[in-house]
């Protein structure tokens, strides 16, 4: 009221004079000064924004909703449901305002609430809705101003000035002088106001509804009835709507209010169960923290009572699996060629029952000459094998799957049996997938020809198992082998080999020639015995991160292609937008399938913080239903550990985490009594550096985080060295594709986890391995260009912890008779010389002096000096690697045409020094000026050839079994280092460089160490081509040494050498130490880089690559 007093008022009785239905015209009263009229008094009340009626807060300043109310002693009240007096005057009227005052009493009411403040004066009064006065008809079509006359009230109103209102002083003095004290006083109730006329262009609905109300009386007005049948249905549509919601969060409030109760009437129950244990163990009040968790998870697991001895659920050995045992006399020895071979003087080991322990078979424990004996049938029906049509193989895959269908019972018991896994997933599960991968890759053997026309076997192809999924991981490695040509002599885990042993003889039986796979069974020295021997062309293996290290460093220098699948700590990232009840069922089949014995459970669990108390409360509810049992009852959902020694392994990360702080939930209600079982575990509140969150537990345990953002889901998700698969579990298609790209993981199924087929390629990203099995992309890893003769090395004799440690010091130093040139220009003051050109590296989008402050001398092809380069060190190549990994995620999220036209302007700028470039390099190498001119045409035509392929490697649409889509990415590997070869130094440097950069790499290449000049005078193109800073880094120096601070560094993803059979060696043993991607030569110098297949082959691009499969399931509209 401080504002605008005269406005206010003015705008007081426009408001007014629309309630009354003022029109102008003539003036006139209705009943002034009757004694006949019921005493009662206009008060005019201004409704606020209710924001449970009315969301819309932001209402412009004339839009006010006006009631009439009346004011009274408690007397004069009328009956409810019944109408006044006054408001009897009009049928239509008081049906009007009988509607508003049952149908809108949710509007009215708050109003008189919110406003109680303004009938304080009247005490002990009511208020109740009353209509508006009627005028006299000639106001109704009269032009002029209007006036009313009001009845006055019968009892005595006292004004907040103190004086008294009575009957007859309608024509108060105070409407025709206004004193300050009036003006500044609150509104007065009881007073005659002269009321304004305004335009009814300026009315709102409300008031034009008012006015409409006035005007009941007139006959035919079916508009005023239309109008308050659609307010009416308006009004009544919102109230629904709200009571809805209302309705809605009281549901939600009162489901919290009872999880709290039972909450807390849960903890209070087992704290009074804590101290009567502890009571009766004698204990204090801080007893054992693990008696508090077994009284938890008893309260939880509701399958076993308190008390009761569990059952034995053991199931005994079926005939058919006891039959075959029997007739093989339960001892087996080495498959080789075709048949059974029994060595004598062999040591032999019992295969046992993991859960009841039983002895089932005893088998050899083979030697050496076993090994020999194997690789030897396997190279030479390599002669035969790889010569055959693809048709013939395919015929052989084709009859191998017809085999195990037959069989596939007696394979899915004996999978049961030797590996502790549940029958009823063998059954549904791997049998089915190892008949589906028979299937495709006969396919793939029948179009080799078409599709792989430009590869060659490789040979004799060593598969190394481990003891989880024996079966389905050896065929994985098997089919795709034999597919392309090579033979196999597989050495399954030392603790799982019945079902290699019977494959073997299923696939003789379906007729695979002998010699084609074979069986070699011992302990863990066999299997490296096997990987080192000198037959064997290619290592396929699957295990724990630390054996794959080891066998990388076994196998270096030796010119073996190895392909590794190793451990992973997967994430199972939960967004608030998921479906909880899905997520827990799935997060049960992602960490305990197979015991949780599977490198690709979902080990981590990630959930938002929103929903990370609900989601764990579901989640021990379900672990609470988990029955654990023998692997041939269909009704358990855990079977036992493959090892006892794997049991107190899980117990070690365990009580470190229960050390830590840690909560621990574990469902010991349901554990049997036999050792070889371990519950099913919950780790609640760690810390990211834990142990049990860093190492792979390989176990029934999950670990629990939380997240608040994507973002950081994310960064949680990246956050281990391992990078084999992940979950991401919401209905937000954008947020789970992001979130799916975002991750630096091999495979990532979207509302699921274990979804796996043949034509789906699977591995790892990181220290997870590298190589792929199924689809296509598991096809290179047994495969060569047919171009390639293969490398015979020899054997390398260095010390690979003291080679090229430090930088050489061969090239001569500044002597007279062997300086660097200078051109002399003649000039009026005598012979001007050259200006000195300074080599400096580059790294960061800038020139870089060496932290070595040295330089090395470079000569041509004659043995004279032409120039001094910078001799980069280690620390050169840590500045250079920074650079790149800065540069790299930026230049990754590049669209793949703008990386195009990055090439294409360094094809263009380097056309521009075409000559200067040739005249360089004819100097050095001393080829002849056509042949520089030459190389350095293929040097452009070879940048537009990877610019044209930015966008067309970049992933495909994999046709799986599953009901939804299947995708393939071709990712980048990230920061990869390059050593160039001394062969046509310009050529080669462009060939490494364009196919790694085109594919979003970033890279730290190391021209060639005896013409360096082409590289380094290259990096004035780049700086002249948009190249962002740190994309590409050149440091030029000794070879070895620098790529040995490449290969060491974590930060490097991938190393590439061509330089000498030393140095190719030195790359694979030291690329071990974070299980980066190698490609060396080995020494050989064979490569043609003028030759198109040899010197942009699509093996560039399978080098420059790593593939991500994303899983999208469906199934909303039709069922799967």
């Amino acid at each position: 009221m401080q504002d605008g007093i005269a406005r206010q008022r003015c705008r007081f009785f426009h408001e007014l004079d629309a309630i009354l239905g003022g029109r102008g015209g003539g003036g006139g009263s209705t009943g002034a000064g009757s004694s006949n009229a019921a005493p009662w008094c206009q008060v005019v009340i201004k409704e606020e924004s209710d924001p449970e009626l009315d969301p819309d807060q932001d209402l412009q300043e004339d839009e006010y909703a006006w009631t009439q109310v009346s004011v009274t002693d408690g007397s004069d009240l009328d009956p409810q449901g019944e109408p006044s007096a006054a408001a009897a005057a009009s049928s239509s009227s008081s049906q009007t305002a009988s509607g508003l005052l049952h149908h809108e009493d949710v509007v009215a009411a708050p109003i008189l609430h919110q406003h109680h403040h303004h009938l304080h004066h009247a005490a002990g009064g009511t208020v109740k809705e009353e209509k508006s006065p009627v005028p006299e008809e000639p106001s109704l079509r009269g032009g002029g101003a209007s006036s009313y006359h009001y009845a006055q009230e019968d009892a005595h109103v006292e004004t907040p000035g103190g004086d008294i209102v009575g009957p007859g002083m309608g024509e108060s003095p105070l409407l025709r002088q206004e004193t300050r004290e009036h003006l500044e006083a609150p509104w007065r109730l009881g007073l005659h106001r002269r009321a304004f006329p305004r335009p009814r262009t300026l009315l709102s609905t409300r008031e034009k509804l008012a006015q409409l109300r006035s005007r009941r009386k007139r006959p035919r007005d079916d508009k005023f009835d239309e109008l308050v049948r659609d307010i009416r249905t308006h009004f009544r549509e919102r109230e629904k709507l709200f009571q809805g919601l209302w309705e809605e969060e009281k549901a939600q409030r009162e489901k919290d209010r009872r999880l709290w109760t039972a909450e807390l009437g849960w903890i209070r129950q087992l704290w009074a169960k804590s101290q009567k244990e502890q009571e009766a163990a004698g204990e204090d009040q801080n007893g054992p923290r693990h008696v508090q968790e077994e009284i938890w998870n008893r309260d939880l697991c509701k399958d076993s009572s308190e008390g009761e001895p569990l059952k034995d659920t053991s199931v005994p050995e079926p005939l058919l699996l006891k039959a075959w045992l029997e007739s093989h006399g339960r001892t087996f020895g080495h498959f080789i060629s075709g048949k059974w071979l029994k060595p004598e003087g062999r040591e032999t080991w019992t295969t046992k029952n993991p859960t009841t322990g039983e002895p089932l078979a005893t088998t050899l424990q083979g030697n050496r000459e076993d090994v020999d004996t194997a690789v030897v049938a396997a190279t030479k029906a390599f002669e035969s094998w790889s010569q055959l049509p693809g048709h013939i193989r395919a015929r052989h895959l084709y009859n191998v799957a017809r085999t195990i269908q037959k069989h596939q019972r007696l394979l899915s018991l004996l999978e049961s049996l030797d590996s502790g896994k549940l029958v009823w997933e063998t059954r549904d599960a791997d049998l089915p997938l190892v008949v589906r991968h028979f299937y495709h890759h006969a396919g793939w053997a029948q179009l080799m020809e078409v599709e792989m026309r430009d590869w060659k076997p490789l040979g004799v192809v060593a598969a190394l198992t481990p003891r989880n999924f024996p079966l389905l991981t050896l065929t994985w490695k098997v089919c795709p082998a034999l597919a392309m040509g090579n033979t196999v002599v597989l050495k399954p885990s030392s603790s799982t080999r019945l079902t290699a042993l019977l494959l073997a003889e299923a696939c003789a039986q379906a007729g695979l020639p002998p010699g084609v796979f074979n069986v070699v069974t011992g302990e863990q020295e066999l299997g490296e015995a096997l990987a080192a021997h000198p037959g064997i062309n290619k290592v396929a293996f699957a295990g724990s991160a630390e054996a794959g290290r080891s066998l990388r460093r076994a196998t270096a220098g030796t010119s073996k292609k190895l392909s590794l699948q190793l451990e992973g700590k997967s994430p199972f990232i939960v967004f608030d937008s998921a479906d909880l009840d899905s997520a827990v069922d799935g997060l049960v089949d992602a960490i305990w399938l197979n015991q949780g014995q599977v490198h690709c459970a979902g080990t981590q669990l990630l959930l938002q913080e929103s929903i990370a108390k609900d989601f764990i409360q579901r989640l021990k509810r379900r672990m609470g239903q988990l029955r654990l049992g023998d692997s041939f009852d269909k009704a358990v959902d855990l079977g036992a550990l493959t090892e006892e020694k794997q049991r107190d392994r899980i117990e070690s990360l365990v009580d470190d985490a229960r050390a830590e702080g840690a909560e621990i939930f574990q469902a010991w209600a349901a554990l049997p009594t036999n050792r070889a079982f371990y519950p099913p575990t919950l780790i609640t509140g760690v810390y990211t550096t834990s142990r049990c969150v860093r190492e792979e537990i390989f176990g029934p345990v999950l670990v629990s985080l939380t997240f608040r953002t994507a973002k950081e889901a994310v960064a949680l998700g990246n956050g281990t060295p391992y990078g084999l698969v992940a979950s991401v579990w919401t209905e937000t298609l954008p947020l789970a594709l992001e979130v799916a790209r975002s991750l630096q993981v091999g495979t990532v199924w979207i509302n699921g986890h274990n979804l796996l087929d043949a034509a789906s390629a699977f591995g790892g990203y990181k220290e997870s391995g590298y190589g792929r099995d199924g689809g296509k992309e598991g096809l290179y890893e047994y495969v060569r260009p047919k171009w390639e003769p293969h490398p015979h090395p020899g054997a390398v004799d260095i010390n690979y912890k003291t080679f090229a440690t430090s930088q050489g010091a061969e090239r001569p130093p500044v002597v007279s008779e062997n300086r660097v040139p200078h051109s002399v220009t003649p000039g009026s003051e005598g012979d001007i010389p050259s200006v000195d050109r300074t080599y400096k590296l580059y790294y960061g989008g800038a020139q870089k002096r060496p932290d070595s402050m040295s330089s090395r001398a470079v000569l041509d092809h004659a043995g004279k000096i032409v120039a001094y380069v910078a001799d980069g060190s280690v620390k050169d190549i840590r500045n250079a690697v920074e650079a790149a990994h800065k540069a790299a995620p930026g230049w990754a999220k590049q669209t793949a045409h703008a990386r195009a036209q990055i090439l294409y302007y360094l094809a263009e700028n380097l056309e521009l020094r075409r000559a200067e470039v040739a005249s360089r390099l004819e100097a050095l190498t001393g080829g002849g000026k056509e042949v520089a001119l030459q190389e350095v045409d293929l040097s452009v035509q070879r940048l537009f050839y990877w610019a044209a392929y930015s966008d067309k490697y970049g992933g495909a649409v994999q046709e799986t079994s599953l009901y939804g889509a299947s995708l393939l990415f071709r990712e980048p590997l990230g920061v990869v280092g390059v050593a160039c070869p001394n062969q046509q130094p310009l050529l080669a440097f462009v060939s490494l460089l364009a196919p790694a950069v085109i594919r979003g790499n970033t890279v730290v290449m190391i021209p060639s160490e005896k013409y360096p000049l082409p590289a380094l005078d290259f990096y004035q193109v780049l700086d002249t081509s948009d190249v962002p800073g740190g994309v590409v880094n050149i440091i030029s120096g000794d070879r070895d040494h620098l790529s040995r601070a490449l290969a060491e560094h974590q930060d490097v993803q991938a190393m590439w050498y061509f330089g000498s059979k030393e140095g190719s060696a030195l790359v694979e043993w030291v690329s071990a130490g974070n299980l980066k991607r190698t490609w060396v030569n080995y020494g050989a110098d064979q490569r043609c880089w003028t030759d198109t297949q040899q010197g942009a082959g699509e093996e560039f691009l399978y080098q420059a690559t790593q593939c991500k499969s994303v899983w999208m399931p469906m199934g909303d509209i039709f069922a799967n």
